[in-house]
């Protein structure tokens, strides 16, 4: 009994512990404390429209197998059986004699073997080109979510920031409403600055609310691009950075030159041109014949009784090969080889259109980028002396020096330069990004 109670309440003892480390362990599709390299990570696994370009890869790799496998011997087996209700009769020697018999069966070994074709030979040899050109369109759809992910992280965070220099606000004219309402009570000021502080109190506290209904909006659109499925409040993922390290980011090289071929866009159409050139050789080996062999096993089985039909094998075989050639398709090969030469020509327009575009993106892109880093710097110095101009004017008011009409304007500069200055942070990171998509240097 005492070895029954122990296994008992060892087996329940660890399911206890299994269950409490299955409700602490998260779910795979449930991301709750995220940096921005993790968010990244996990919009990469689970955004549907990169797993469905990953199934699109699998699906043109078997594809091409499935093209490929025609190289392979192609076995049939056929078999039939057949009942004549009436037997054919020919006329022989002035009488109409039946021929054949009643059950007639066959069952037949057939092979054959392409030994030269041209559809199996464009599979052939652009099967690596096919596979990459997948690839390269799987990876555009990665640079683009990486960019599109990292700004709603960065526009959640500018929310969140919103948020936080509109607490320390309403902090601010918390104390600065009751001071002025002692002073309204002492005497010393009239019911105007009271008024005055309540306004811009109830103006921020609307702006909070806003903002903070907005910062919802914002989750649903960074979880949407991440194929989070956190459903409840409780599953939202909470962001977690480095400020001081977000500062230090925002700085890039911008002596940087345009490569070209590091840009993704590009190496797909040299890998279009690629499979274009390709299919030029497909359409001029349409002068060339088809050859395969060919061969078969057959067993006949003849009886008018139908109980002693497979009693007896007739066997028959052969084996070829076959030859087939067009010789006059009108000009049906000819217009095909011009349409396929064209295609490369129009092809060629297109990567000079690329690259100028290229060219002109960046140029717009490291524009945008400078103007807001400058910006970034004003507004930072900017916002620093707000805060003294602030602290110096809070002083000199409650020291009787200062009327509530400059502390009211103070405390508004330093609430718009602290806004300002996010604003700026999140502009010159999301700018980075977009310097960084032109030169082709975003990595996944």
């Amino acid at each position: 009994m005492k070895k029954i109670l122990y296994v008992v309440f060892v087996s329940s003892g660890m399911t206890i512990l299994s269950m409490s480390a299955s409700a602490q362990k998260a779910p795979d599709t449930v991301l709750q404390q995220a940096t921005l390299p993790q968010v990244v990570d996990f919009a990469l696994k689970h955004f549907p429209l990169v797993q469905q370009a990953l199934l699109d890869e699998q699906i043109t790799d078997r594809q091409i197998r499935g093209k490929l496998a025609d190289w392979y011997p192609q076995l049939n087996l056929n078999a039939n059986y057949q009942h004549n209700f009436q037997l054919q009769r020919i006329f022989f020697n002035g009488n109409l004699i039946p021929t054949g018999v009643n059950n007639t069966s066959l069952v037949g070994l057939s092979l054959t073997q392409n030994i030269f074709t041209r559809d199996v030979l464009l599979a052939s040899r652009t099967k690596n080109d096919a596979l990459k050109l997948s690839r390269q369109t799987t990876a555009t759809d990665k640079i683009d979510l990486v960019v599109n992910v990292s700004k709603a992280f960065y526009d959640v965070l500018l929310t969140q920031q919103q948020i936080v220099v509109l607490n320390d606000d309403i902090r601010r004219l918390e104390r600065n409403l009751k001071d002025t309402y002692n002073q309204y009570q002492g005497g010393l000021v009239d019911k105007t600055d009271y008024k005055r502080a309540t306004i811009s109190l109830n103006n921020s506290k609307a702006q909070l609310k806003t903002n903070q209904e907005t910062l919802k909006a914002k989750y649903k659109v960074l979880e949407q691009l991440m194929g989070h499925t956190g459903s409840s409040s409780n599953d939202s993922i909470h962001l977690v950075y480095d400020s001081t390290q977000m500062a230090a980011d925002v700085l890039i090289d911008t002596m940087a030159a345009v490569d070209y071929n590091k840009r993704i866009e590009y190496q797909t159409l040299l890998t279009q041109k690629k499979l274009r050139q390709a299919n030029l050789s497909y359409e001029k080996w349409s002068y060339l014949p088809n050859l395969s062999a060919f061969g078969s096993y057959n067993m006949n089985y003849l009886n008018n009784d139908f109980s002693k039909l497979y009693g007896n094998n007739i066997p028959n075989s052969y084996a070829g090969i076959q030859l087939s050639f067009p010789i006059f398709q009108g000009t049906k090969r000819t217009q095909n080889i011009k349409i396929a030469e064209l295609q490369i020509t129009r092809l060629d327009w297109d990567i000079v259109n690329l690259q100028n575009s290229i060219s002109t993106e960046y140029a717009q892109a490291l524009a945008a980028y400078k103007g807001y880093l400058n910006n970034y710097y004003v507004l930072k110095e900017n916002r620093d002396l707000a805060r003294d101009v602030y602290n110096t004017i809070g002083l000199q008011y409650r020291s009787g020096i200062k009327a509530y009409l400059e502390l009211i304007t103070a405390e508004t500069d330093l609430r718009t330069a602290e806004s300002n200055f996010s604003d700026a942070l999140y502009q010159v990171l999301s700018s980075k990004l977009d310097v960084q998509k032109a030169l082709g240097t975003i990595t996944f």
